[in-house]
């Protein structure tokens, strides 16, 4: 008898550690920019947290909003939205507050980054990468242009070679209002109306090839299907980096009438699945050596003073940083919401459908 329950108690215990084994890895579901993080930090957090970390990939903030307002705020752990989206995010209940007992790193962000104008609590975010987007374009083709948004608004400036604008609302509405003078965050319906003329108009040349976003548009640049288009600085100098040749007539420029300045950060959605997982993940990002690997991967400025004595110091330098002319024109999309924002979303699809 004895040895049967022996038997039966190792029989037991083999099925028990046959489900252990066949039982799936944890998981924490990533929702980011394409190209945007370093692989060395997400195998760090696998490594030591003993997970695995699955990626989804978004080229901009409306596709990020209207993914995570189809069911994605129960899909992912961590989001990685733009500063004038955060403010449209809570207030509709698609994210959640960060649990800073779990990110004790937090306290590493420069002071203009813990409580910002868009989370001004600094409840709901914490600042990820910082920049700026500008005009790229091929200047073996269109020879020395200004820095001016005149490079796609005034087809003097470029009759004949394609060009592309981006397909964020606010981001090629901001354009228009600065190149007519009104500044890159302007606001009011007249305001809006102009400026949506301005890119209708633009549109309609026989030059224009689409609306492309910042990331993918400099893939076309390097084939040379694009000629002219808006992308993100830490982008292009990243992909210059790693395409050389594709990219050796080519130059990126911040337009003197203004243009974006901006903050993407790290969220949790209201409904994560592996909610204390994606705080300590974002706690793990905000390490000062992680930091500084971060942005030292993607060229990007980084909003981590911990990180500072441990980045390449080329990242201290245009295009990366922006001059202290260029920071003074640069400036933050401004939030809408309400009327406001309905009234920009229907100016943008008639721009689309015509």
């Amino acid at each position: 008898m004895k040895r049967i329950l022996q038997s039966v108690v190792l029989a037991a215990g083999l099925v028990v550690a046959a489900g252990a084994a066949a039982a799936p890895a944890k998981k924490l579901y990533l929702y980011n920019w394409s190209q945007y993080m370093s692989p060395k930090i997400l195998k760090a957090f696998e490594q030591q947290y003993h997970v695995k970390i699955v990626r989804n990939f978004y080229h901009s903030n409306p596709e990020l909003f209207a993914k995570l307002r189809a069911g994605g705020d129960a899909q992912y752990d961590v989001i990685f939205p733009s500063n004038y989206y955060v403010p449209r995010l809570i207030a509709t209940g698609l994210i959640q507050p960060l649990d800073k007992t779990l990110i004790p790193n937090y306290d590493n962000l420069m002071p203009r980054f813990k409580k910002p104008p868009y989370d001004p609590e600094g409840k709901y975010v914490a600042a990820y990468q910082w920049g700026d987007t500008g005009i790229v374009y091929n200047t073996k083709k269109l020879g020395e242009q200004p820095h001016s948004w005149s490079i796609l608004f005034d087809r003097k400036n470029n009759p004949d070679y394609p060009f592309a604008m981006m397909t964020d609302a606010q981001v090629m509405l901001g354009a228009a209002c600065a190149y007519q003078g009104h500044g890159y965050a302007c606001h009011g319906r007249d305001h809006w109306k102009q400026a949506a003329q301005l890119v209708l108009k633009t549109k309609q040349r026989p030059n224009f090839n689409g609306f492309r976003d910042g990331v993918p548009v400099l893939k076309q640049l390097a084939r040379g299907t694009v000629d002219a288009a808006l992308t993100y600085n830490g982008d292009y100098v990243s992909e210059k980096h790693s395409n050389p040749q594709g990219l050796k007539d080519t130059a990126f420029v911040v337009p003197k009438e203004g243009a974006e300045l901006w903050v993407d950060n790290m969220a949790i959605p209201a409904h994560a699945p592996h909610l204390k997982l994606a705080n300590e993940f974002i706690n793990f990002v905000l390490d000062a050596k992680r930091g500084a690997e971060l942005s030292n991967f993607n060229y990007y400025a980084s909003p981590n003073q911990a990180s500072k004595p441990y980045l390449n110091p080329a990242l201290a330098k245009p295009p990366v940083m922006p001059t202290p002319a260029e920071m003074k024109v640069l400036k933050f999309t401004p939030p809408l919401s309400g009327d406001d924002l309905q009234f920009v979303q229907q100016l943008w699809t008639e721009i689309r459908s015509r």
